[in-house]
């Protein structure tokens, strides 16, 4: 018979209700092999807490809350997912909402989630000015962020990020390293982080190599796919007075805008034009030509993500900085659309 309660749970596997009613609600210190075998348990007898009398007595909701500016993102899906594979198993429910990359609409989910009395806040922000997240952590509740750093007040921010300068250099430098001279950019939002730093490592690319750093070579967008549309045409239109050969596109939705803009005019994918993307996914190898991406380790950061949370909701956890603040590093997934210029190619070091 499969066991319905704790104290069913405790009996079955020999141990204590408080054992078990510590691993259940992740409170106090427990041994990792017994942890492990009343998660199995709980997991195998489809156990399901009362968790409206639970929140009453403990006022915790047992829930998280995920806000990030586009669902749709397959990088932001799945460090969904690492999240949820991490803290599922302790008991926590996420509740994911989307932004939309409107400021607006992120401070109106962020009012929502603290309203649901969430346990704890992780967030890819666009509000890096202002993110109101103040409150949650006034009342004690961990927020933890991703993708983009805010400005807090006097206060540490928690987060797992990827070093954007290290991206955008190993992007730029396998361009130069194919004999490209003259590299475009189309690059997001500089109010944010991730667009800023991406675009600070284009730049210093270029300089460190002795190659200019050409304004009109350099188009803004919002990591929309018609931004990526937009944006290419904008620089394909003045290629005349601003030539190039290669460009760097520095999000997913707005590289696959890119790619369509090239094709339209007729244009040949590395042979016309080298492209180099972020984050591209295309597990199944169906775009021709491959395109070439700079990755980011989107399931590790979901489940460091997910382990820090957890730590961080148990009060008898000592978490340091370094388990705080993680900077992880992309890596460059080769492919297909990028050329080599004849008699171009440059040794590099490292």
């Amino acid at each position: 018979m499969k066991p319905g309660t704790l104290k069913d749970v405790a009996k079955q596997l020999n141990l204590s209700v408080s054992t078990v009613s510590r691993v259940v609600n992740n409170k106090g210190y427990v041994k990792d092999a017994t942890r492990q075998r009343v998660l199995d348990c709980l997991e195998q007898c489809q156990y399901v807490p009362n968790e409206i009398a639970r929140s009453l007595k403990t006022q915790e909701s047992r829930t998280i809350g995920v806000l990030v500016p586009d669902i749709c993102e397959v990088f932001l899906s799945r460090i969904i997912r690492g999240i949820d594979r991490v803290v599922s198993r302790a008991g926590y429910m996420l509740i994911v909402a989307d932004s939309n990359e409107s400021k607006q609409v992120e401070r109106r989910y962020l009012d929502i989630l603290f309203q649901k009395r969430v346990d704890a806040l992780v967030i890819a922000t666009v509000d890096l000015k202002g993110p109101n997240v103040d409150r949650f952590l006034d009342h004690r509740k961990p927020v933890v962020f991703i993708d983009n750093l805010p400005q807090l007040k006097d206060r540490e921010a928690n987060y797992v990020i990827v070093d954007n300068r290290q991206a955008s250099r190993l992007a730029v430098e396998e361009l130069i390293r194919s004999g490209h001279r003259q590299i475009a950019a189309i690059v997001g939002s500089v109010e944010e982080t991730t667009g800023s730093e991406r675009l600070r490592g284009y730049l210093d690319t270029l300089r460190d190599h002795g190659l200019p750093q050409e304004p009109a070579l350099v188009a803004y967008g919002n990591y929309k796919t018609d931004d990526g549309y937009r944006c290419m045409t904008q620089l394909l239109e003045r290629r005349d007075a601003h030539p190039f050969t290669a460009v760097y596109v520095t999000s997913e939705m707005m590289t696959i805008g890119a790619l369509r803009a090239i094709r339209e005019r007729g244009l040949a994918i590395g042979r016309d034009v080298s492209v180099i993307g972020f984050d591209v996914h295309d597990d199944l190898g169906l775009a021709t030509p491959q395109i070439a991406t700079i990755r980011q380790p989107e399931h590790e950061i979901g489940a460091r993500v997910g382990r820090l949370l957890l730590k961080l909701l148990n009060p008898q956890a000592a978490v340091s900085r370094e388990e705080r603040q993680i900077l992880l590093q992309a890596y460059l997934q080769q492919g297909n659309s990028i050329e080599a210029i004849p008699g171009g190619e440059a040794r590099l070091d490292g």
